[in-house]
C-alpha cells in the first residue's frame, strides 16, 4: 500500500476526534497568551494518544510540546490555535451574525490549524507503532501568533535546537506550498503620558499626549517616503486620553507594526521610529517610553522540501466537496467583492487563474511555483532560522475569502473547512514520514537551509529582559 494511502486511512480512521476538537477549539475563540481553554484540549489530545506533553515551555502558559517516540530524526509539527478580536461570528452562515457582539473570532482558521497539525502528529505516531519506524515526532503548541509572537519566545529558549525539519500549514482558499519569503516585524506600543489642564481657562498648563501620538504619526507618515518600498509600517491607536474635549489628554498610547524583508532592516526601521517618537515628545513636553509587543523574523524557504510536500500534496490529492458545500461556498463569495476574488487568483499563473475562475471552491493544485514574497510576517520565521521548514496550505474557504474577515469564522466548522485540515494532516504526515525514511532529505535540506542563511545566525529579535505575557486591558 502506498504511503499516502495509508496515511489517509489512519486520519480518516480518527476524522470524527480530529474535526471534533477543531470543532470545540473554534467554539472557544482566545486571543493571544490567553489560549487555556484551546491549549488543554490540545494537551489532553495528545496525551490521550500515548504523547508524553509538557505544558508551560518557555515561559508560555499556554504554550506545550508533545512528544512521542525516541531518537532521532526528531520532526517538529507546529499547532496554532489563538483567535482574534472582534470578529465573533456563527458558523454556517452567509451574513454577519456575532455570537457575541463585540468578541472574539477564529478568523485566520487557527482552530483548523491546530487540529490538522495534531492530525498529522498522531498519524506519524501511529505509522511509527505499525512499522517500527524509529525518530521523534514532537507537537509544538504554539501560542500567540496573531500576536506576541509565541514561537519566537519558544525559538530563543532553544527549544528548537536539537529538531530536524519542522513542519506546519495554513487554512487557506487554494491548495499550495508556502514555499516563500516573509517579512521580519517588529511590534511595539509608544506610550505618552502629560499634564492634565482645563482645556479653555489653562491650556497653557497642559502637555497633550494626544497631541504627542498625532505628531509621531504624522512624522511616520513623511518616513514612509524615505523607506524601502518592501517595507510596511502600520499603527493603532490603543489610548486617546479620553472622550472630553475640554481636558488636555495627559496621557495616549499607539501601536506600531513596522516590518522589512530581513531582521537588521526591522531593527534599523524601528530606530528611525522610534527617534521620530521621541521627537514627538520634545516637541510636546510629554514624556515617552516604550513596550514591547511582538516580532517575528523573515522566513528562510526550503525548495528541498517544497518538492517533497507538493509530491504528496499531489499524490493525496483535493477531496470530493459535494452540493451542499458548493452551495454555502456560492452564498459566500456573493458576500465578497470582485476586487477580493481577483485579489486571490493574482499570484497564480494564468493558466491556473482562469480554470479557477469561474469556481467557487478551487479544486485544484497549482503547479509548484518559483519563490515569491509575502508582505505578511509569521512568527514561523524564527523557527526558520533554526531548523529547515516548510508549509502547505490547504482549501478551507471559499475561493475569494481574504483572511481576519467573518466570512472566515463562519466557515471555520463547516465540512469544506474540516476537509482541508485532513488534508493538510495527510500531506504534513506523509512528509514527516518520508523524511524520517530517508535521510538524505533532511541532509540536502539543512545543506540548503544553511546556504540561505549564509553563515548568519539566529538572533532573537526579542528584547532579553521580556517574557511573554498578556498586556492588561488590551483587546
Amino acid at each position: 500500500m502506498e504511503l499516502q494511502t495509508l496515511i489517509s486511512d489512519l486520519i480518516e480512521q480518527k476524522s470524527d476526534k480530529i474535526i471534533e476538537l477543531s470543532d470545540k477549539i473554534w467554539a472557544c475563540p482566545e486571543i493571544y497568551f490567553e489560549e487555556h481553554q484551546s491549549s488543554e484540549y490540545l494537551c489532553k489530545a495528545l496525551e490521550d494518544e500515548g504523547f508524553q506533553v509538557e505544558r508551560e515551555v518557555a515561559g508560555l502558559h499556554t504554550g506545550f510540546i508533545g512528544s512521542y517516540g525516541d531518537g532521532g530524526p526528531i520532526i517538529a509539527i507546529l499547532g496554532e490555535f489563538d483567535a482574534l478580536t472582534g470578529l465573533s461570528q456563527k458558523k454556517g452562515l452567509a451574513e454577519h451574525v456575532p455570537v457575541v457582539a463585540g468578541g472574539h473570532g477564529h478568523g485566520c482558521g487557527h482552530n483548523l490549524l491546530g487540529s490538522g497539525a495534531f492530525a498529522a502528529a498522531v498519524a506519524i505516531k501511529d505509522y511509527m507503532k505499525q512499522t517500527g519506524l524509529q525518530g521523534t515526532v514532537r507537537y509544538y503548541g504554539c501560542p500567540a501568533e496573531e500576536a506576541g509572537s509565541g514561537k519566537a519566545f519558544m525559538a530563543r529558549a532553544g527549544l528548537f535546537d536539537d529538531v530536524d525539519l519542522a513542519l506546519s500549514w495554513h487554512p487557506s482558499t487554494i491548495p499550495c506550498i508556502w514555499n516563500v519569503n516573509t517579512l521580519a516585524n517588529y511590534s511595539v506600543t509608544f506610550k505618552f503620558n502629560g499634564k492634565s489642564a482645563h482645556a479653555a481657562a489653562a491650556p497653557h498648563l497642559g502637555r497633550s499626549a494626544l497631541d504627542a501620538v498625532e505628531l509621531m504619526n504624522i512624522g511616520v507618515n513623511y518616513l514612509r517616503e524615505h523607506m524601502i518600498s518592501e517595507a510596511r509600517v502600520h499603527y493603532a491607536i490603543t489610548d486617546t486620553g479620553g472622550t472630553s474635549p475640554n481636558v488636555v489628554q495627559p496621557h495616549a498610547e499607539v501601536v506600531y507594526l513596522i516590518r522589512a524583508p530581513k531582521k537588521q532592516q526591522v531593527k534599523e526601521l524601528y530606530e528611525r521610529v522610534y527617534n521620530i517618537a521621541k521627537g514627538a515628545a520634545l516637541m510636546t513636553g510629554t514624556t515617552m517610553e516604550v513596550e514591547f509587543e511582538g516580532t517575528a523574523s523573515n522566513l528562510i524557504p526550503n525548495t528541498t522540501l517544497a518538492e517533497i510536500m507538493y509530491k504528496n500534496l499531489t499524490k493525496v490529492g483535493v477531496p470530493v466537496y459535494d452540493e451542499l458545500d458548493q452551495k454555502f461556498a456560492k452564498e459566500i463569495r456573493a458576500t465578497l467583492s470582485q476586487e477580493d476574488i481577483d485579489a486571490d487568483l493574482a499570484g497564480l499563473n494564468k493558466e491556473t487563474a482562469k480554470k479557477l475562475n469561474d469556481k467557487y471552491i478551487a479544486d485544484i493544485i497549482p503547479p509548484l511555483g518559483d519563490e515569491g514574497a509575502l508582505s505578511g510576517s509569521t512568527d514561523v520565521g524564527d523557527v526558520s532560522w533554526v531548523v529547515p521548514t516548510i508549509q502547505c496550505m490547504t482549501t478551507c474557504f471559499a475561493l475569494g475569502t481574504p483572511l481576519h474577515t467573518w466570512q472566515v469564522v463562519s466557515q471555520g466548522a463547516t465540512p469544506i473547512a474540516h476537509k482541508g485540515m485532513l488534508l493538510a494532516g495527510k500531506v504534513i504526515a506523509c512528509t514527516a514520514i518520508e523524511a524520517i525514511q530517508n535521510q538524505d532529505i533532511i541532509e540536502k535540506a539543512k545543506s540548503e537551509w544553511q546556504e540561505r542563511l549564509e553563515g548568519e545566525p539566529y538572533v532573537s529579535l526579542i528584547p532579553e529582559n521580556v517574557m511573554p505575557q498578556r498586556k492588561k486591558g488590551r483587546v
